[in-house]
């Protein structure tokens, strides 16, 4: 399966406890540093294909100030698929991580052009 961002976030704003929807845009915000804002019509188009994979499932439902809350929970799946999404990603950084030192290291080792360019 391709997790997208947003995916990978719902999934991780899921980890500790079962939210609602706004529940899941807040914490999402909140890992996120600010930098992601899932859309409410974005996230339940995330929510609905997780769902669809079985790696969230329906919580409870309750009823607030007469609206109703669909509350998610992480499943085990879920839970699987976000390790292996976390240690994909890790391996990305870690190549990432090397190259740029290795840049670095071949930077610092070039000769260095007096004057510069004619």
């Amino acid at each position: 399966m391709n997790m997208t961002e947003p995916m990978f976030l719902a999934l991780t704003a899921l980890v500790d406890e079962p939210r609602h929807g706004y529940g899941i845009v807040q914490e999402v915000e909140r890992l996120s540093d600010g930098k992601v804002q899932l859309k409410i019509g974005t996230l339940y188009g995330v929510l609905d294909r997780l769902a669809a994979e079985g790696l969230v499932a329906l919580d409870r439902e309750e009823v607030q100030s007469g609206r109703l809350r669909r509350y998610y929970r992480l499943t085990d799946s879920g839970e699987r698929a976000l390790q292996t999404e976390v240690a994909r990603l890790s391996g990305t950084l870690q190549t990432a991580t090397e190259r740029l030192s290795a840049r670095r290291g071949a930077v610092s080792t070039r000769p260095s052009v007096a004057g510069g360019a004619a």
